[in-house]
Formats: C-alpha cells, sequence, structure tokens
C-alpha cells in the first residue's frame, strides 16, 4: 500500500513528513522555541534600557558591571546618553551573539560534535534569560545568552544539511521551511514576551523568553532519534578523508564564501535596525491605538516573521518554477537582490520622516510598508545564505563556515549599534536615507563579485538548483 504523502518512509528507512526527513521538523520546532525565547528578549532589550534601567539613579551601583561598561564606551565614543549607550550595547550584544558561533562550530567540528553543542547551548541560554529577571544580573545574563547561542546557532543550522545527501534538490526548500521555524518563534515572542514585558513588569516578559528556552531543548533531546549522525561520527567512518588536506578548490570555495560574508556586513547593519532605532520608532513615532486600545509598540517586531509566512512559500514555488526551466538566480544573484531590497525599504521611512518631531506620530502603515520590502530582501539573503554554505563549504570544516557566516552578522549587528547612535544626532529622513545608501552600496558590491565567484562555485551551487 502506497504511504500518505505527508508520513511515509524514505528508500533508507528515514521517515518523512511532506516529502522531506522527519528531522527536518524537529529542528524546526527547535529553532521555533530557540528563537522565541531570543526574539522576545530583544523586542524588550532597548526599550527596557532606555525606558527604566539606564534611568534608575542607582543604576551604577545596582547592576554589576555598569559603570566598567559604560566607561569604556565613553573613553572611545565620548559621553553616551541613554539612548546612544543602549545602542552601543544592544549593537554589541546582537554582535557578540553571531561572533561566537565560529568557535562553537570549532567546538563542534573538532571535540563534542554537533547535537552535545546544541544542548549545552541551550542550557546556557535558558540560565542567560531567567538571569535577565534580576537587574543587578543584567550583563552576567546577557554573557550567558552570547555563550549559549555560539554553542547552540551554527550546529543546528548545519544538522539541516546533514538530513540531505549531496545534490539532493530538496535542500534549499528545506533551509527556508526551517528559516519559517525561525520566524514563527519569533512572531509570537513580541505578541507573549513583549506584551508581558511592557504591560505586567519587564522580568515576566524576560522569564517568558526563559520557559521558551527550555521548551525548545525538552523537544531537541526528544527527538534527537531522527536526526542525522554528527558529522564526527560521520567522518570517523571516513578517516582517510578527514586526513586529507583542502585542495584548492575547496580553498577557492572557501574564500567566496568568506568575501560574501565580509559584502553582507552592510545587509546586516541595516536590517538589524528593526530592533534598535525602529524599535525607538515604533514606540515613540507610531500611531499604536485601535478601537480605543493601545496596542503594546513591541508588537512591530511581529510584522517580519509574519510576512516572513506569507511570503516564502511564494517565493519557493517561484524558485522551484524557474528551477524546472533552469532559470533560478544563482545563491549569490540572489543575495544581491536581497541587498537591494534591504535598501529601498528606507525609502519609505525617509517619506515617513517628512516632518516629523519628538510628539508627531505617524501610521502604522509606514512601518509596514518598510517591513514588507526589507523582509522580501531577507528571503533573498538569509536562508540562501545559510543553504549556500552547507553546499559550498568543504565537508569537514562545515560547522566553522557556519560559524563564519555569522561572523558577517557579528560585525553586521556591532554595525547596526554604531549606526543608531546617529538616530538622535540626524534629523530621522537623513538618517534613514543613510540607511538607503548602504543597501544600495552592499547590493552594487556583491553585482560587481558575482560573475568570478559564480565561476568558482557554481558548479557546487547548481547541484541543487
Amino acid at each position: 500500500m502506497q504511504q500518505p504523502q505527508t508520513a511515509q518512509i524514505g528508500r533508507a528507512g528515514q521517515r518523512t513528513i511532506l516529502g522531506h526527513p522527519a528531522g527536518l521538523f524537529v529542528l524546526f520546532f527547535t529553532e521555533m522555541w530557540e528563537r522565541f525565547s531570543y526574539y522576545g528578549m530583544r523586542s524588550l532589550l532597548v526599550l527596557y534600557m532606555v525606558n527604566h534601567l539606564f534611568l534608575r539613579p542607582d543604576v551604577g551601583e545596582k547592576v554589576l558591571g555598569f559603570n566598567l561598561i559604560k566607561g569604556t564606551l565613553e573613553s572611545v565614543f565620548g559621553p553616551l546618553q541613554a539612548q546612544p549607550l543602549s545602542s552601543q550595547i544592544y549593537g554589541l550584544y546582537t554582535a557578540l551573539v553571531y561572533l561566537t558561533p565560529f568557535f562553537g562550530g570549532m567546538l563542534a567540528d573538532k571535540v563534542i560534535g554537533q547535537r552535545k553543542a546544541v544542548i549545552l547551548g541551550g542550557v546556557l541560554m535558558a540560565i542567560g534569560h531567567f538571569l535577565m529577571a534580576i537587574e543587578s544580573l543584567f550583563f552576567p545574563a546577557l554573557i550567558f545568552l552570547i555563550m549559549g547561542n555560539g554553542a547552540f546557532k551554527p550546529n543546528i543550522s548545519t544538522q539541516v544539511g546533514g538530513l540531505y545527501p549531496e545534490g539532493d534538490p530538496r535542500r534549499d526548500r528545506a533551509f527556508t521551511i526551517f528559516y519559517m521555524g525561525i520566524n514563527l518563534g519569533a512572531f509570537f515572542s513580541p505578541l507573549v514576551c513583549g506584551t508581558l514585558g511592557q504591560t505586567v513588569g519587564w522580568h515576566y516578559g524576560f522569564g517568558a523568553a526563559g520557559v521558551g528556552m527550555v521548551l525548545g531543548l525538552c523537544l531537541y533531546l526528544w527527538g534527537q532519534r531522527f536526526l542525522a549522525p554528527d558529522m564526527r561520527t560521520r567522518m570517523a567512518a571516513q578517516p582517510q578523508h578527514e586526513k586529507r588536506p583542502l585542495t584548492k578548490n575547496e580553498w577557492k570555495r572557501i574564500w567566496a564564501v568568506i568575501i560574501l560574508c565580509g559584502l553582507n556586513v552592510i545587509f546586516w547593519g541595516i536590517y538589524e535596525q528593526q530592533g534598535n532605532t525602529m524599535q525607538l520608532w515604533a514606540d515613540r513615532n507610531t500611531n499604536w491605538n485601535f478601537a480605543g486600545f493601545r496596542i503594546p509598540s513591541t508588537w512591530f517586531q511581529a510584522f517580519n516573521p509574519l510576512m516572513i509566512f506569507m511570503f516564502a512559500p511564494l517565493l519557493n514555488i517561484l524558485w522551484g518554477w524557474q528551477s524546472k526551466r533552469r532559470q533560478e538566480p544563482s545563491s549569490i544573484i540572489k543575495m544581491m537582490i536581497g541587498c537591494f531590497l534591504a535598501g529601498a525599504s528606507y525609502i519609505v521611512m525617509v517619506l515617513a520622516a517628512q516632518g516629523t518631531g519628538p510628539e508627531v506620530r505617524r501610521s502604522v502603515m509606514w512601518l509596514i510598508g518598510t517591513t514588507f520590502i526589507i523582509t522580501t530582501g531577507e528571503l533573498f539573503l538569509s536562508p540562501i545564505g545559510l543553504s549556500f554554505v552547507t553546499k559550498v563549504a568543504p565537508a569537514k570544516i562545515v560547522s566553522m563556515m557556519m560559524g563564519v557566516w555569522f561572523l558577517s552578522s557579528f560585525f553586521g549587528n556591532y554595525f547596526s549599534g554604531f549606526l543608531g547612535t546617529f538616530y538622535e544626532r540626524m534629523s530621522r529622513d537623513a538618517f534613514f536615507l543613510m540607511l538607503t545608501g548602504l543597501g544600495f552600496t552592499a547590493g552594487i558590491a556583491i553585482w560587481l563579485v558575482s560573475r568570478p565567484l559564480n565561476k568558482i562555485v557554481g558548479q557546487h551551487d547548481r547541484l541543487e538548483a
């Protein structure tokens, strides 16, 4: 009897759901809960610092490490008031969240394997989220979250690629499905954590993020039987392969990944304004009153993941249709398009910012328009980049190269914090115009290097087209 399409056993005894290995959906929901915790905390972070923590008269005495952090930043950038200081800390935190995956990938590749690294990361992040509920431990909590994410992030993404054999045409689509899991968590987190934090108490919001991380960790422990073996286990079965030095072609592919990562820094710098200056715009310059009810401004951060649910399947259909006709753009061209769209999104904000002052509130439709365009750009760049790394990077260092991919987010997120320090120094329309120019610059740069890079990675990039 033919198995139903929604749940069947693959040729190698591998259970499948909707034509994909069941392990994809274990990773989907694990990542969903981890992203629920991360974005729930992020939706509150800048507002918590600007509107509460850094306004306390005894902040230097009560918050462990505050004077050291503030003094260090001011020694470089000069005196910092609450908003630019918060922007710098937001940028440093979100940057370091994406620096540590490089070392987490090395830890998995060389020492403990991907599964143990994911478990270690989940435990550390759960501790960090619960510590956020204690004001005096704000900075130690951020350290736990940074270290935990470093172990967790590259190794769960790499396990998605490990579910598929080389040349499997489902892999790009699998990463887009996985990316929707990321955004399912990101959608609900501001609605739950943001609402609790803004209407009940900051620490309730942070505590809810910790509960989400614990749920994700429990799910991952339960579903390990559906996952592919660790890369270390597979390499151990091929000792002669592990000892082989990298070939000249493999080094070229590594450099192709590094070059694209470097150019993507600008994309992440303007994209991550959503949790920084765009959240401040949503809080201070957007009208959230509907039918006599004021919606929490953190709901703004649910727009992006909601649109990913709406448009990711449509792009998947488009790329599948193009692939059948051998017209699908290469991964590099998709990333170029993503940068142009990110820059174009802030043109909407340039228009919205005309004539605004501290007390002027604009329609929420301006935020929706900006988010629509930048979300489309994100879909052309972020999940495609994850898939690109697993296809192009040599197998024995794939987790480390996934860490290199996240290094672009490290520099980009710090760049986001740095850019945010100009938010109150420049006029709003000039600030958003600067972001537009940066996005277009990144798109042009990728276009200029696309031809030589496509020659290097073309065969590997199109194996699964």
